[in-house]
């Protein structure tokens, strides 16, 4: 059964059976969105205080006696927080005693799991921003390997999309507090990105 939301662009839930239980799993909609979207008053409002408000913070960054450590710092807050997603106990302090070469409070693998996120993050970052690489499987598969690479992920097919469906919080999939989109649909999803690049030629998108 297919349950819409509101917002068809959203996406919707589909039910399935997954380990004698029946769950719903969210199928997100297609990229670019159909029907497009359409700006109103109120959404150029709200684009425009955005807008407004980014052009504050870059201004405070002028005033910081160093952007590149306030990144620094901002980036390893934001994978810590990530990982504890996965279970890891690692803290912020026991990220930088890891980068420092010196013992966290927490087992090697959580902070090295941390660690890795740091690593992707920036990898990514530096694809598309410097070698102007598209979104596209080919990048998501190689940031999977650089985040499941050593740590409890090791051995959990790092660089490859999984093959079994999943589900977020709670110990049964009926009392999970999201379940992804089913298998079957994957490579849909995955191939949705490069949508979003309609000006790279077509030897380009199937180098991805």
């Amino acid at each position: 059964m297919i349950y819409d939301l509101p917002d068809s662009r959203d996406g919707q839930y589909v039910e399935r059976n997954l380990e004698q239980e029946t769950v719903r799993c969210f199928v997100p909609g297609p990229l670019p969105p159909q029907p497009p979207l359409v700006l109103t008053p109120h959404h150029h409002d709200l684009l425009e205080r955005a807008n407004r408000a980014l052009g504050r913070l870059d201004g405070i960054t002028t005033l910081l006696p160093d952007t590149s450590f306030f990144i620094y710092n901002y980036v390893r807050k934001e994978a810590v927080l990530s990982s504890q997603i996965e279970g890891t106990q690692s803290s912020l302090s026991d990220l930088l005693l890891f980068e420092s070469d010196e013992v966290p409070g927490v087992p090697l693998d959580d902070v090295r799991e941390v660690s890795n996120y740091v690593g992707a993050m920036q990898y990514g970052l530096k694809r598309v921003r410097d070698n102007d690489f598209p979104l596209s499987s080919r990048l998501l598969k190689e940031l999977h390997a650089l985040l499941l690479a050593g740590g409890r992920g090791a051995t959990k097919a790092p660089g490859s999309f999984r093959s079994s469906q999943v589900w977020l919080g709670g110990m049964r999939p009926s009392r999970a507090v999201y379940v992804p989109p089913p298998v079957r649909i994957l490579g849909r999803a995955h191939d949705e990105p490069r949508a979003l690049h309609p000006r790279r030629t077509r030897a380009h998108t199937h180098l991805n």
